[in-house]
């Protein structure tokens, strides 16, 4: 992916292994609220992207990103450790999958997640992916303490039959199944993850249970966007920011 930038932001891979820990210190800010580096054996695996702002060099947001040429070599990914993937073995097309995105604490221009999803779609036609995928994450590990956004999922983007991740993680919350409540519109789309309400808005889909993960104090559900069905009108605005 070349770099590029949209007003205050730039989008780049990093270069350098020091690039690299500065996405590690960011991750650990984030996700922990502490000082420290967080680092797994998939870093290495993986090409990182490092959002930056032009007017203070300061980075803002990370990701890491893998490349799959096919849905046979699903196994190598971060997601598989946690779910059952063998219904996407057979996906014919390139894959990227996403993860370790965050924001630093305390930032909430929504010009950053702009850049963010603009390099992800340089990425998607470059590559020519047909399927992006990944964990979004949930606060905490209560799973019906964000029962209406589960309940809006369950009833609204389930994982199609033919692509549906099995549950693999000895610890999850089956909310397709054990949850009975109506969702409150308004209270879902507040408690939905900024991420995740960004694949849902691309037509995306998620895995009927989530993963309880007590090392990251989260929830994630597996999510995917297959890539021909994004709705044309956000095709052309992510590529206008991409452009």
């Amino acid at each position: 992916m070349r770099g590029f930038g949209k007003g205050r932001y730039r989008a780049r891979p990093a270069k350098t292994q020091g690039d690299v820990r500065s996405a590690q210190r960011l991750r650990h800010l984030a996700f922990h609220k502490v000082d420290g580096i967080d680092a797994d054996r998939f870093d290495d695996l993986c090409t990182h992207v490092l959002i930056e702002d032009v007017q203070t060099d300061q980075l803002v947001a990370c990701f890491r990103y893998m490349f799959l040429s096919s849905g046979r070599q699903i196994a190598q990914s971060y997601a598989a450790q946690f779910y059952d993937l063998a219904p996407l073995v057979s996906f014919e097309g390139a894959l990227i999958e996403m993860g370790r995105f965050c924001l630093r604490p305390g930032l909430h221009d929504p010009d950053i997640l702009r850049v963010a999803w603009g390099a992800m779609t340089r990425l998607v036609d470059e590559k020519e992916v047909k399927l992006l995928f990944g964990c979004s994450s949930f606060a905490g590990t209560e799973g019906r303490a964000h029962g209406d956004a589960f309940a809006w999922i369950r009833d609204r983007h389930l994982a199609p039959r033919h692509l549906a991740p099995g549950v693999k993680a000895p610890n999850v919350f089956r909310f397709s199944t054990r949850l009975r409540r109506k969702a409150d519109p308004r209270r879902a789309m507040q408690a939905m993850p900024p991420l995740l309400r960004t694949y849902l808005g691309m037509g995306g889909w998620v895995s009927d249970h989530a993963v309880i993960d007590a090392e990251l104090n989260t929830l994630h559900v597996f999510t995917a966007v297959e890539i021909q069905a994004v709705p044309a009108a956000r095709a052309r605005a992510l590529r206008a920011v991409a452009s």
